[in-house]
């Protein structure tokens, strides 16, 4: 896979908007991607995500701004004339045709010889693990076979992009899982650049690359899965990706940030003294562990609600440095018995000075 180092990028988005009469859909992204990467599009429905893959794909040109492909611009070719390959939701199958038929769709309209196409199907249906099932047509198939077929269809021609809209919605939760890994396994196989749209931020975190993370037609943020969790650039990717914990904070000093009674060391980088800010930790991070008392960032709470979750305990924790705001912790089982936590019970935390993050709030 190439990489942000590579002196030319594969797909080149430049202050791309779209209108759609008075209202903007996408606002000036700006946005490349390399050869062999797998990018996810990821934000809440109405962010703009899929306006922006289908103005890759010349389905809705974009009102401004410009796309390249491979060195070529784009920017108002119709979708015949661009390179990619694309697997909708709905998956889109011919239901009068054979799975033979559709996976052969494209390549049968380039004319190409018959065997040429026979040799090319077959090797795609076994490529996606169904070599037995081009006889059959889509109703006889299950959801899961037929999105493979969709995906089958769309590598045919060999095209340098793929793109996969919602690809794995309309699937029950274990075939989802299976099927997102295998769709990353063939990936990294071909090669192929690809981006998919989604609003499952588990599927990015385990399929992607790299994330675009969207919102209201705008770029939040753009990192590895590991960037984009461990450190959201903005309280939108902070709440939208995996569980995070919200509290009101003033910055005291530098690298200190008082919440309720309570000062925390941290990173105050970019937020001046008597500043009002919102303070953001993860459940996961909160440490109840080998707690030394000469250490900073300790706070004394009351477990007000426990949830089993299998591998671990949710605590619902609270106390006068939260205010009226309950606090969730993840305490690992060994804890949770070796201690006696319980419902009513008090326990010293830590909150870890580098987990902690400060974003602007909105009543500054």
């Amino acid at each position: 896979m190439a990489t942000a180092d590579d002196k030319t990028p594969y797909l080149r988005i430049r202050d791309l908007t779209k209108m759609f009469g008075d209202f903007t859909a996408l606002s000036d992204i700006s946005l490349e991607v390399y050869d062999g990467e797998f990018v996810c599009f990821l934000g809440p429905s109405g962010c703009g995500k899929t306006t922006l893959l289908r103005a890759v794909a010349g389905l809705d040109i974009q009102t401004t701004g410009t796309i390249e492909q491979g060195g070529r611009d784009i920017s108002a070719l119709p979708p015949a004339e661009r390179d990619f390959g694309i697997v909708f939701q709905s998956y889109a199958l011919f239901p009068n045709l054979t799975v033979t038929k559709n996976v052969g769709y494209g390549l049968e309209n380039r004319k190409l010889p018959a065997d040429q196409v026979r040799d090319r199907v077959q090797e795609l249906l076994s490529l996606v693990g169904l070599p037995d099932q081009g006889d059959k047509y889509p109703a006889q198939l299950s959801g899961g076979q037929q999105q493979r077929v969709a995906l089958a269809r769309a590598m045919a021609t060999s095209p340098g992009l793929l793109l996969l809209d919602e690809p794995l919605s309309a699937l029950d939760a274990r075939v989802r899982v299976h099927l997102r890994s295998e769709i990353k396994d063939l990936q990294r196989r071909l090669g192929v650049t690809t981006i998919i749209v989604t609003h499952d931020q588990e599927e990015a975190l385990t399929m992607a690359d790299r994330i675009v993370v969207m919102d209201h037609g705008v770029i939040e943020q753009v990192g590895t899965p590991e960037d984009i969790y461990g450190k959201p650039a903005t309280a939108f990717v902070a709440d939208f990706i995996g569980t995070m914990n919200f509290a009101d904070g003033t910055v005291s000093q530098d690298g200190v940030v008082a919440m309720g009674d309570t000062d925390l060391h941290c990173d105050t980088n970019g937020f001046g003294t008597g500043v009002p800010a919102t303070v953001a930790i993860r459940p996961e991070d909160i440490n109840a562990q080998d707690i030394d008392a000469t250490e900073d960032n300790l706070i004394d709470v009351e477990i007000k609600h426990l949830e089993f979750l299998g591998s671990f305990y949710r605590a619902d924790i609270g106390g006068p440095a939260f205010d009226d705001h309950d606090i969730r912790a993840d305490f690992s089982i060994n804890l949770v018995r070796r201690k006696g936590v319980e419902v009513g019970s008090h326990l010293p935390i830590r909150f870890p000075k580098e987990f902690i993050r400060l974003y602007p709030r909105s009543d500054g």
